[in-house]
């Protein structure tokens, strides 16, 4: 019992993230850095690659950093992540019929919302008992009306 309860104490203690190396060529950090800037993190999903600390932007800068070495271009590194990821990875993903509702989306939510909101207005105020039972008791008092009247 007391030899599971040592294995637990130090199976806490031996989580660990992975570390960053960086590389000491100036030219390769500063390609990892503006591809890092154009790709989301895709745990964070509000950061870039190069803005977060999650383990598993880590591991992408990391490779960026292998690829950069292999000798590829840009685009080919971006077109790796895109195959790999997802045009979600990408914070300017291309125009096309995939990613349409990206495009578009948060246009369609805003013309949708003003609509209602218009519609809303247009339409006024929804009656409740009171109105409509305020409508009844005029109509009575013209019917009563009419009656003293003849």
């Amino acid at each position: 019992m007391l030899a599971v309860l040592a294995l637990l104490a130090a199976a806490t203690f031996a989580t660990a993230q992975s570390t960053e190396v960086p590389n000491p060529d100036p030219k390769t950090e500063t390609r990892l850095k503006g591809l890092a800037e154009e790709l989301r993190c895709l745990v964070c999903q509000n950061q870039t690659i190069a803005d977060s600390s999650a383990p598993l932007a880590v591991d992408l800068r990391s490779q960026i950093r292998t690829q950069i070495g292999q000798g590829k271009s840009d685009d080919q590194i971006r077109g790796y992540m895109v195959e790999r990821y997802g045009d979600f990875v990408l914070y300017r993903p291309p125009f096309r019929a995939a990613t349409l509702l990206l495009w578009l989306g948060p246009f369609v939510l805003v013309i949708g919302a003003l609509a209602a909101f218009a519609y809303l207005i247009r339409k006024g105020r929804p009656e409740g008992p009171e109105g409509a039972a305020s409508k009844v008791a005029a109509k009575r008092r013209e019917e009563l009306e009419k009656l003293l009247r003849d």
